[in-house]
């Protein structure tokens, strides 16, 4: 008896030490306002505003979850994160907020198993900055008149960054001037970037081989909490 007795209260302590353990949290999309619905999904999550660095994970839709498929460090912009409804070009802030992924690009051939829309760049390729330019946020070839170049970017000279990016579409179906143009998923530079999500080159060719435009991709970019917390989006 006095056997079924200890055999009974370590049980029930087992019980209560488990029933006291906090529950995991749903994965991350779980948690956000929306994906974008579709069935991948990028994130980019910073500790705060003032952030330059943070984290970078792809997820896949499976069974009614979402499973990580990968995970990698990355640089934000040199002032931190902003909000992307009223963020202001050149203050050199990654836009927070749910957007897509209209296409890739790169200096090379796109690499092994990409689905992805890919554009080569080449000499002639730029992305419009200039909020006078009927082409402001769009990249072109050549560089139309109303296009200054020093309100823009060549981007055959970010050869390192511009090797593998994906174009965020931040700002980009209907342009506000004064709001942004040219933010990117992209290859780590230096350091910290102009505005874009960079990750390192083994990483940004994962994401392209792994992205597939039938499933529909987004990108969230926000913080860990507070007004520009990833969760809102």
């Amino acid at each position: 008896m006095r056997r079924l007795l200890v055999t009974a209260s370590v049980l029930l302590a087992l019980a209560g030490s488990l029933a006291a353990r906090p529950a995991e949290p749903p994965p991350l999309p779980e948690r956000l306002a929306d994906t974008g619905g579709g069935t991948q999904l990028i994130t980019a999550e910073a500790p705060g505003t003032g952030s330059t660095t943070g984290t970078v994970t792809w997820w896949d839709r499976r069974g009614g979850g979402w499973v990580a498929a990968g995970s990698a460090p990355a640089r934000f912009g040199a002032n931190g994160l902003a909000e992307g409804a009223t963020r202001e070009q050149g203050t050199n802030t990654t836009p927070t907020g749910l957007y897509g992924l209209p296409y890739a690009f790169g200096t090379g051939q796109a690499p092994e198993g990409a689905r992805y829309p890919y554009r080569r760049i080449g000499e002639d390729s730029w992305w419009c900055q200039d909020n006078a330019s009927t082409a402001y946020n769009r990249w072109v070839e050549p560089r139309p008149a109303d296009c200054r170049a020093e309100e823009s970017e060549h981007l055959v000279d970010y050869a390192t960054q511009y090797a593998r990016a994906l174009v965020i579409g931040f700002n980009y179906h209907r342009p506000v001037r004064g709001r942004g143009a040219g933010i990117f998923l992209h290859v780590d530079g230096k350091g910290a970037t102009a505005g874009c999500v960079s990750v390192p080159a083994a990483a940004m060719d994962r994401i392209l081989a792994w992205a597939d435009p039938a499933r529909r991709p987004h990108i969230a970019v926000g913080t860990e909490s507070g007004p520009t917390a990833i969760v809102r989006y």
